[in-house]
């Protein structure tokens, strides 16, 4: 499956990355995180209606060991 990534709300984000397997929202100092097991991921800051680009998905993806079709697969 090779599907193209697209911008996600931040919600969608932690939808899915729960459906993953991570824990949270926590309150950070400057980020709400997830977690799972050692790996900790940092939500980005957004305001009200705007989604996170492809570019800064990729970048969570890639830090936190989520494959495209793991991703794809949690939609």
């Amino acid at each position: 499956m090779s599907s193209k990534l697209v911008a996600v709300s931040k919600r969608e984000l932690i939808r899915r990355l729960g459906d993953l397997g991570f824990d949270g929202p926590f309150t950070g100092t400057d980020h709400e995180f997830m977690t799972k097991g050692a790996v900790r991921i940092k939500l980005p800051n957004r305001h009200h209606g705007q989604d996170i680009g492809v570019d800064l998905l990729v970048r969570i993806l890639r830090d936190s060991g989520i494959s495209r079709d793991e991703w794809f697969k949690a939609a």
